[in-house]
């Protein structure tokens, strides 16, 4: 630890309160282990219970102390003394912005939460316009997968923010999902070789959404997208933890202004990708890397599912 830090010389029974002139109960504690903490203390546990994120080399937890409860973040690396103590403030800053006791907490969580975002590498500027669309398309199809199949199997299947080639995988299924503007010529951009490619074992489906987008004051913007989703998670603690593992690995991050656009999900069209479907073939011919390509949406046509796509995707799961 550097010479000064804020744990120096504490015991494991003793605090210290991080601000004097503080409205709220931060205080430097000293927790098993001898891991350095943070200790925002609370008169009892909310209700419902806030979940809290799962951070590498950090643990954040809610505990009962004499007197209460409180929300408790730790150290287990401490080799990471420096940067935790800098988190530590800035959650605490973020905290004492509240104007009561609740939103300090609520606010405190999700300054944790940016720095689980930050850490992983996520982007401080925010999406670009089509890459909130193309996440507004890709969490309307994941809902439908929870809502078929439970939040299990659906976030287990969305494997494109892990940089999986296709956006969903699943026994039996892939399926691809492109999100375009209702006014947009009526082409989809395939950005590598790999989208489109075969999967042994598996039917390969496309997925073209239609999603418009307004600078408007009414309607759902990326926030209420993905609150929708949460949602839909929230009864199952596995699923939910890597329900936001994934969507932190988009760039999303809470702490962006994503409020005053709109989004609103129109017409969806399904297509198999089968033998003669508009596409690149692989392998490339040696020497051709990063393909990037559009396809007609009318070549398409002959391709069009009849059935619904999430019935396809069950009588896969069922054949295995």
């Amino acid at each position: 630890m550097k010479l000064h830090d804020p744990w120096e010389r504490l015991g494991p029974d003793e605090a210290k309160r991080v601000d004097v002139a503080g409205r709220f109960d931060f205080f430097w504690v000293m927790l098993e282990a001898g891991m350095p903490g943070l200790m925002m203390r609370l008169p009892s546990l909310p209700q419902p219970l806030p979940r809290l994120p799962k951070l590498k080399n950090l643990v954040a937890s809610f505990r009962p102390i004499s007197g209460g409860s409180a929300f408790v973040l730790g150290l287990k690396e401490k080799s990471q003394v420096e940067i935790f103590e800098t988190l530590c403030r800035d959650v605490v800053e973020a905290g004492e912005a509240g104007a009561e006791r609740d939103e300090a907490l609520s606010r405190a969580i999700q300054r944790t939460r940016r720095w689980y975002h930050l850490l992983r590498g996520g982007k401080a500027n925010g999406l670009s316009v089509e890459e909130q669309r193309g996440l507004v398309g890709e969490l309307a199809f994941l809902r439908e997968l929870v809502s078929a199949f439970g939040p299990e199997t659906a976030i287990e299947a969305w494997t494109g923010p892990t940089g999986s080639a296709k956006d969903f995988e699943l026994i039996g299924s892939c399926v691809e999902v492109k999100a375009r503007r209702v006014a947009a010529k009526p082409f989809v951009a395939i950005s590598s070789e790999d989208q489109l490619a075969d999967v042994e074992g598996s039917r390969l489906f496309l997925r073209v959404a239609n999603v418009a987008s307004a600078v408007l004051p009414e309607g759902q913007s990326l926030h209420d997208h993905i609150r929708m989703t949460s949602e839909m998670f929230e009864d199952d603690g596995a699923a939910f933890e890597a329900w936001e593992e994934a969507l932190y690995s988009t760039g999303y991050d809470p702490e962006n202004d994503y409020d005053d656009r709109r989004w609103l999900l129109g017409v969806v069209t399904d297509y198999e990708v089968i033998d003669g479907f508009p596409r690149i073939s692989v392998p490339l011919t040696q020497g051709v890397e990063n393909v990037r390509y559009a396809i007609a949406l009318d070549s398409c046509e002959p391709y069009k599912l009849e059935d619904a796509l999430v019935d396809l995707i069950r009588e896969g799961l069922r054949h295995e």
